[in-house]
């Protein structure tokens, strides 16, 4: 694609970095085929082909967001899937990251969706800010279906019940179990540990168990991820320094030989700090250092070895594939490895690449083009009539876990329990699971 940026705008490196990036699209249309909100609306600007022309017309006029060019950029889930449909590598992810803090910084949005957008930003990052909202958002629940849009969108996918913080959460070092192999420090994150305390804790028992000293660094938090999204530079590096501050601190203290992360949305940006952090002299180095030693827990596990399984189940898996897994990450292969060998029936979703519509805060500033992705995505699950559905994703979790009554689990959750662990508690009543769990004991 050609250019025409002026010189004093190359100056700037983001527009430095956009121009690498629009040069190397050569228009071919390929990516329109996997994007779902193509998929679902069939208009070029809601494609990554469409919003690429938006995108450089914004940065190249050097004018304001419209309205036009923040609904049609507000609409891409930033799925990746476009990435790996790319033939000509085109890096999309940066460029409509960039392209959001545009529109943050130039566009004035609706009263209403300011007010929403500053909402999320200042409860989700924070979790006890979070469970707080979710305690409020218990009682008003039954309400959801008489409020409009987001409002009701949000009641609909707040849990019944808020659970207490767990232990691990709080900073430690947990020891291995017998000799140790290594030590990392576990990324605990913030929507999770409120929505889902059971993953991290498996998590810890699972690794332990394994020989891997698990540290809890003072200072990390959020990712970063859900501020991100929402076009906001200054919460997002902040919160990229945050965790690259705790974390290198551990590096220096006792070594760490990864960063283990189990949200794979998580994960596709702590990857990115590199980039993220890259213009910062003081922090660029560490930033690089701690995004080389991030990994998944799926990878983590694969480069261990997992125990022999001691309740080969036999239960037939659901393989949810989450976005940032697959797309953002490049994950494919290792979750499907792991919970095959670990006695598992693994069955790979139909159109799996198309994004279930969770997406960080999309389900809830984009309620109707989410709700039908997650329509379809459940119906293509449902289809293949498993006895429960495996992701590596809070937010495909939650999103899924709302439209269907299949028990929805983490893959962390289900190698633990392979290996020695408790039940997970989504598979409490599930009479293929129940048998092994009981002979075992």
């Amino acid at each position: 694609m050609q250019t025409h940026f002026t010189l004093a705008q190359l100056a700037d490196p983001g527009i430095a970095e956009a121009d690498k990036i629009l040069r190397a699209c050569v228009h071919c249309g390929f990516c329109t085929a996997t994007c779902p909100t193509y998929v679902l609306l069939g208009d070029e600007l809601d494609s990554p082909r469409g919003r690429i022309y938006l995108i450089k017309d914004l940065l190249e006029s050097g004018r304001p967001a419209t309205a036009r060019v923040a609904k049609h950029l507000d609409r891409c889930l930033t799925c990746l899937s476009c990435m790996t449909t790319c033939p000509s590598g085109v890096h999309y992810m940066h460029l409509v990251d960039h392209a959001r803090l545009r529109v943050e910084e130039t566009y004035r949005r609706p009263f209403f969706e300011r007010l929403l957008r500053g909402l999320l930003a200042f409860v989700l990052p924070y979790p006890g800010r979070f469970r707080l909202a979710l305690a409020g958002a218990a009682l008003a629940r039954p309400a959801r279906r008489l409020l409009p849009g987001s409002l009701g969108a949000m009641l609909a996918l707040a849990p019944g019940r808020v659970q207490p913080p767990s232990p691990v959460d709080k900073p430690q070092v947990v020891p291995a179990e017998g000799p140790r192999r290594a030590r990392m420090a576990l990324m605990t994150g913030c929507a999770q540990q409120v929505l889902a305390p059971e993953i991290n804790e498996a998590t810890v028992r699972l690794l332990t168990r394994h020989g891997v000293e698990v540290v809890v660094a003072k200072g990390a938090g959020c990712c970063g991820a859900l501020v991100h999204h929402l076009g906001r530079e200054e919460p997002t590096l902040a919160a990229a320094r945050a965790n690259v501050a705790a974390w290198s601190a551990e590096l220096e203290a006792g070594g760490l030989d990864a960063v283990v992360i189990n949200a794979s949305g998580c994960g596709t940006t702590v990857k990115d700090y590199g980039f993220l952090l890259r213009g910062d002299p003081a922090w660029a180095e560490k930033a690089a250092r701690v995004a080389a030693l991030t990994r998944d827990i799926s990878e983590v596990m694969a480069e261990l070895g997992p125990k022999p399984t001691v309740r080969a189940a036999g239960l037939r898996l659901a393989y949810h594939s989450a976005c940032s897994m697959q797309h953002g990450q490049k994950i494919t292969r290792q979750p499907k490895d792991l919970l095959k060998a670990a006695g598992f029936q693994v069955l790979d979703v139909p159109e799996g690449h198309l994004c279930c519509g969770s997406a960080g805060t999309y389900n809830i500033l984009q309620p109707g083009l989410a709700g039908a992705l997650r329509a379809r995505k459940v119906a293509n699950i449902e289809g293949l009539a498993p006895d429960a559905v495996a992701t590596g994703n809070i937010g495909c979790l939650t999103q899924i876990a709302a439209a269907t009554t299949l028990p929805l689990v983490h893959t962390a959750e289900l190698l633990d329990w392979a290996t020695g662990g408790p039940l997970p508690k989504a598979l409490e009543g599930v009479e293929a699971a129940e048998a092994p769990a009981r002979a075992a004991q």
